[in-house]
């Protein structure tokens, strides 16, 4: 096989990730920075002992490139796939948040024969497929689900109005949508009716709400409450899914999974990693762990030379991104 050359645009936090990532799913993949901020180049070229340029174009003119992982502001994504797939070269892309351009993202990857692989890394928590599992075995349950966090939080490291959350078109609580619908989808079925209470309770500098609150009604007969906010001081993800024989609680973090044990009337604590792999960035919340985004990185070169579709698809997201847009209406 010849040597697999990749592009991380974006070097970012998460592209940061991805790169490590990237490195430890096979070293032999020779990875290429791409970013417009100078300082961010010439961090990575240090950081990584890895080339970098300032856009596709002028990377792709010096390096025979296979791939690109895009990991910029969901805003740029769509100028950046598009050129990408036209270019011939396979995408990885972080949660997106507008699909306007879907069609015809899809349309020039099936006629070029190129992968597009979407990030939705819930859906690789084994949290989530043991909830899966459980559900799938016992559907008659209802659910309650919280998740917040302050979102001047996010990104300590910079003020939240100058990143994407603070646009209307990929704000914070959009953001948490994409994130939570599609293993919640994939979990409890397809969502055929819904009512909504959105407000805005914070003084936070931002022209959406703040807070919704969502009543699901799922195709298998679940239905389900999801709180949404992004002025939780504390950063919650707080999921209880009840029936008679079943009954889950989540925190959020691999340590927080507990299931009802009736025969000896308690809740039990159930371990599904060996090592839950946290996030060693003190900037990040406990619940995120990195065995998910690896096992993206994985499928995705797994999907390239199998030549296989990815578990989740921009079809499937299509419509979860539909969803939100009707949500927010």
């Amino acid at each position: 096989m010849s040597k697999r050359v990749v592009a991380v645009v974006g070097l970012g936090s998460m592209g940061k990730r991805r790169i490590r990532l990237i490195n430890q799913y096979d070293s032999t993949i020779s990875i290429i920075g791409i970013d417009s901020n100078l300082s961010r180049r010439n961090e990575i070229e240090e950081q990584f002992s890895m080339d970098t340029y300032a856009t596709i174009e002028a990377a792709i003119s010096n390096q025979t490139m296979t791939s690109v992982f895009v990991c910029t502001s969901p805003i740029s994504h769509e100028t950046i796939i598009i050129e990408a797939l036209s270019l011939g070269l396979n995408v990885f892309t972080e949660i997106n948040l507008l699909n306007d351009y879907y069609d015809q993202a899809i349309h020039l990857a099936k006629e070029k024969g190129l992968l597009l692989y979407l990030s939705s890394t819930f859906l690789k928590r084994r949290e989530i497929q043991y909830l899966i599992k459980a559900i799938s075995d016992d559907p008659k349950v209802s659910y309650q689900y919280h998740v917040g966090q302050y979102l001047p939080d996010w990104h300590p490291w910079e003020d939240y109005r100058d990143f994407f959350v603070s646009d209307v078109r990929t704000n914070g609580c959009r953001e948490i949508m994409a994130i939570e619908f599609p293993w919640l989808i994939k979990a409890f079925g397809n969502i055929t009716k819904y009512t909504v209470e959105k407000h805005k309770y914070s003084t936070l500098e931002i022209g959406y709400p703040d807070s919704y609150s969502l009543l699901f009604c799922h195709e298998t007969g679940i239905q389900g409450t999801i709180n949404i906010n992004i002025i939780s001081r504390q950063a919650k993800r707080d999921l209880i899914v009840i029936g008679e024989d079943l009954q889950v609680e989540w925190g959020g973090s691999p340590n927080l999974l507990c299931r009802w044990n009736n025969r000896e009337k308690k809740m039990d604590k159930v371990t599904l990693y060996e090592d839950s792999d946290i996030d060693k960035n003190d900037n990040y919340s406990a619940t995120i762990i990195e065995n998910a985004y690896f096992e993206e990185v994985q499928e995705f070169f797994e999907c390239l030379e199998n030549n296989c579709l990815p578990s989740y698809t921009f079809q499937q997201d299509k419509k979860v991104i539909d969803l939100i847009n009707k949500i927010e209406g």
